[in-house]
């Protein structure tokens, strides 16, 4: 009968151990599951154990993976106060212009979780984005309505979740699919705190309404990576009234300068405490009526007039004749506190 030598055992138990160790996972793999899913360095090592290095195989595990542990993980950090956060806004179409057929479309949330430190985190703020987007997308117009309307967080949360970055992509999940998953990833607990929308559909033909259209401007206080997301930010409905109206929109140098206008309009209601657009009896001092304002982030000759003044000079410098610039509403959030 064949023996083996103590040496020869030896190496016949390495080989058998080595030939039953668990597959080594390439870093470079384990680097690009991460970056596709932002999840940890171990979790993506041992989605790609379970798949055999197989990337795809990896992200269908990883999906399982969150429905089963994610449900947990949320329930157990559901009762901690999420008073940190960012407002993102998603404006689809800003109205009639250059480019865009007429209507308007958009959309802003506060997305909430417990430390500014998840709340500054570039995962976080393309969760709001994506939120933001979902929201101005599936939001219908509201007869007889021309203001933002708030939007059921129940429905939303239900609503598949649309990248904003890719529109065209199919959904992997819900909002709060992707609420849940990101409670797994950052460890902290994630609340939908809010919703409002505004959408007012383009006319189906010229008509005279043409002469009387509606824009939106948009403006967010101290923006995240480049995104439309922060601590303030402002949506502000404009109403343009002209017979010239449907030559000048065609003009490329006239919708910079009335894109610039809104913006401005916008960036004013933030930086002011902006209460209402005219002067109102809750106001404690005039300056929290807009057009009482210095019109200050407004560039050039109109610079320091009073808002109501300075639209109307703008308006004439334009060749508006006959014309009206009016702010209908606006809406404007921080983080935990109602503005407007």
């Amino acid at each position: 009968m064949f023996r083996f030598t103590a040496r020869q055992t030896c190496f016949a138990n390495r080989i058998q151990a080595f030939s039953t160790s668990p597959q080594k996972i390439p870093v470079s793999l384990i680097a690009e599951l991460r970056k596709k899913t932002q999840v940890s360095l171990n979790k993506a090592r041992e989605a790609l154990t379970h798949s055999n290095g197989d990337l795809n195989g990896a992200l269908t595990w990883l999906q399982k993976d969150m429905m089963t542990t994610g449900a947990s993980k949320a329930a157990k950090v559901a009762s901690r106060e999420t008073k940190e956060g960012l407002v993102s806004l998603s404006v689809l179409s800003p109205g009639a212009g250059l480019t865009t057929a007429g209507g308007v479309r958009a959309a802003m949330i506060e997305l909430n979780c417990e430390t500014d430190f998840v709340g500054r985190n570039e995962l976080f703020a393309k969760l709001a984005m994506d939120i933001a987007h979902t929201t101005a997308f599936i939001s219908e117009a509201t007869t007889g309505d021309t203001s933002f309307v708030p939007v059921s967080l129940e429905v939303l949360k239900d609503a598949p979740l649309l990248s904003h970055s890719d529109p065209g992509s199919s959904p992997s999940g819900t909002v709060s699919d992707a609420i849940r998953d990101a409670i797994v990833k950052v460890g902290e607990n994630i609340t939908l705190g809010r919703a409002a929308a505004i959408v007012e559909e383009a006319p189906i033909a010229p008509t005279p309404s043409s002469y009387n259209v509606l824009r939106v401007g948009s403006y967010v206080h101290g923006a995240l990576h480049n995104l439309s997301c922060g601590q303030v930010s402002t949506l502000a409905l404009v109403n343009l009234r002209s017979q010239q109206l449907s030559q000048l929109l065609r003009q490329e140098n006239f919708s910079k300068e009335l894109a610039t206008l809104e913006r401005s309009i916008a960036r004013q209601i933030t930086g002011f405490d902006t209460l209402s657009i005219r002067p109102s009896s809750q106001n404690e001092v005039k300056e929290q009526a807009l057009y009482q304002q210095p019109f200050i982030t407004l560039a050039g000759e109109f610079n320091g007039l009073p808002v109501e003044e300075a639209l109307q000079a703008w308006s004439i410098s334009q060749g508006l004749a006959a014309s009206r610039i009016e702010v209908l509403s606006f809406l404007k959030w921080r983080v935990g506190q109602v503005d407007r």
